[in-house]
């Protein structure tokens, strides 16, 4: 798999989003993408309790450990590399969680508008 340039939603190099947990498609702690690459997992977001409750009862549970994949599970203030349909729909639900932009790849704008994304940003 070849990944796509990387490029945030900015126009710059792509930022790394997390590396405790190690986020991203290709588990290399950024949200790279490619044509595999389904889910577009290219949103850099900061968790939240309320973000993960929406997130397990919509049926995406990222906060129960799974070790039989090497995954801890998720809490509060984990950055993560979240599929970017999700992220739209969290949002028009009014539980979508910070973003940080400068690690969210540009791929993204595909399904998430940029005033939307700029609407839940981190400051900078």
């Amino acid at each position: 798999m070849e990944k796509d340039e990387r490029i945030n939603v900015l126009g710059q190099a792509l930022a790394v989003c997390g590396t405790d947990p190690v986020t991203g498609f290709f588990r290399d702690g950024q949200c790279n993408t490619c044509v595999a690459d389904q889910g577009s997992h290219t949103v850099c977001a900061v968790m939240t309790d309320e973000f993960l409750a929406y997130s397990k009862y919509v049926g995406n549970d990222l906060s129960t450990p799974r070790p039989e994949f090497g995954f801890a599970g998720l809490k509060s203030g984990d950055p993560w590399c979240l599929c970017a349909g999700r992220f739209l729909q969290a949002h028009d639900e009014g539980c979508a969680p910070k973003v940080h932009l400068a690690a969210t790849h540009r791929r993204a704008l595909e399904i998430v508008p940029l005033k939307v994304l700029q609407a839940h940003a981190l400051p900078a």
